[in-house]
C-alpha cells in the first residue's frame, strides 16, 4: 500500500487535458493523434503540470465525440494504434508525469460487442448487461408507450424500442449510448476487466 502522502497526489496535482481529435496532428490528415500527444510531452512537461488527462480515444463510431465506446482496448484508428498508447505511457513515466483516461463506464456504444450479443435475444447471457424493459401500453388507445416518461440528455426518450426482442433499452444520452446495468456484479467485474484493468497492467 502507498504512503498517504502519494495515495493523495490527485488533491493537490495540476493536470492537463487533452481532447485528441483536437490537439497536435502528426500526419496532416486534419485529425489529431496519439503520436501528436507523444510529441509535445517535453513541452507538456515545461508548463510545470504533474499530469496528463486524455479524453476518450478509445475505438467509436463518435455518436458522442468518442465518449460511445464500442472497443475500450482499442484505439480509435484515426487516433494510432495500441502501441501508441504504450509509448504515451511509458514517455509520461520517463518524464515524472503521470497519465490518466477519462473513465466512460456508465454506458457503451451501441456497437460493442457485449450489446450486440445482448439485443441477439432475451435470453442471451449478455441481456443483463444492459437496461432492458417491456413497454406500455395506453389504457385508452392501445398505443405502445416506453417504460416511463424519462427524458434522454440530448431530448427525446431515454427509452429505445428493439423491434427484435420487442423490448426498450434505457439510454441516457444519444440512443447509441445503451446504459450499462451496473446493478449486477458480473457486470461490474467485466468492465472493471474491459476497461481498467486491461490499462492498468500497461504501466
Amino acid at each position: 500500500m502507498p504512503p498517504a502522502n502519494q495515495a493523495k497526489w490527485w488533491k493537490s496535482a495540476t493536470l492537463f487535458q487533452i481532447y485528441p481529435a483536437s490537439y497536435k496532428d502528426s500526419n496532416g490528415d486534419g485529425i489529431g493523434d496519439l503520436p501528436g500527444i507523444l510529441s509535445k510531452l517535453d513541452y507538456v512537461k515545461s508548463i510545470g503540470v504533474d499530469a496528463i488527462w486524455i479524453s476518450p480515444f478509445f475505438d467509436s463510431p463518435n455518436e458522442d465525440q468518442g465518449y460511445d465506446i464500442s472497443d475500450y482496448q482499442k484505439p480509435l484508428a484515426d487516433y494510432g494504434k495500441l502501441e501508441d498508447v504504450e509509448a504515451i505511457i511509458k514517455g509520461c513515466h520517463d518524464r515524472g508525469l503521470k497519465v490518466l483516461f477519462d473513465l466512460v463506464i456508465n454506458h457503451t456504444s451501441d456497437q460493442h460487442k457485449w450489446f450486440q450479443e445482448s439485443r441477439k435475444s432475451k435470453d442471451n447471457p449478455y441481456r443483463k448487461f444492459y437496461i432492458w424493459r417491456p413497454p406500455r401500453y395506453s389504457s385508452s388507445t392501445g398505443e405502445r408507450l416506453p417504460p416511463t416518461n424519462w427524458l434522454a440528455i440530448f431530448g427525446g426518450s431515454t427509452w429505445e424500442w428493439d423491434e427484435l426482442t420487442q423490448e426498450y433499452y434505457l439510454h441516457l444520452f444519444v440512443k447509441g449510448q445503451p446504459d450499462l446495468n451496473w446493478e449486477d456484479e458480473e457486470v461490474r467485474n467485466a468492465i472493471y476487466k474491459e476497461s481498467i484493468e486491461f490499462w492498468l497492467k500497461r504501466e
